[in-house]
């Protein structure tokens, strides 16, 4: 059994100081948030090192990860970012300017608008998700592949209600 953590020692001291309440699902949720942060810090290491922020890895990638020819409508775009229509205008803007991506009249609708990763876009954002992968693989270093494969078994069971 590994050691105490800082969530043992935060669960504790609430324990010893409100025994009335059951502290289950701090020893959970609190290492959740802790090792969120972790994984935030990996993957702005990886994004930079790549040149990009992370809303321009969401982006980009959701573009890529659509396959040949690697484009979306704004609001494909939307949809798998959740972010607000004004906040995907201002990002694909941004993006068109470090010509990363592309504006393109939809050739099925001529009012559509298609989002259309550049080849400049697609070899940032493949740098990017091999950086990712890097980093994600440390932070998880200390897991057999069972307990991995455990582990995202159970936080996918926790996050279909969220999804």
């Amino acid at each position: 059994m590994p050691g105490n953590d800082e969530v043992d020692r935060i669960v504790g001291a609430w324990s010893r100081e409100r025994p009335d309440l059951d502290f289950a699902p701090m020893q959970v949720l609190s290492r959740v948030g802790r090792l969120s942060k972790h994984l935030d810090r990996a993957r702005r290491a990886a994004f930079t090192a790549s040149g990009l922020e992370t809303w321009e890895f969401d982006v980009l990638s959701a573009l890529r990860r659509a396959g040949a020819p690697y484009q979306l409508s704004p609001k494909a775009l939307l949809l798998q970012t959740l972010v607000s229509s004004g906040t995907m205008t201002n990002r694909i803007d941004r993006l068109v300017e470090r010509a990363l991506v592309e504006r393109r009249t939809d050739p099925h609708d001529g009012r559509g608008i298609l989002v259309v990763l550049t080849p400049a876009g697609r070899g940032s954002v493949d740098t990017a998700i091999s950086e990712l992968l890097v980093a994600e693989a440390e932070v998880l270093a200390n897991l057999s592949g069972v307990d991995q494969d455990r582990l995202a078994a159970l936080l996918r069971k926790l996050s279909l209600d969220f999804d």
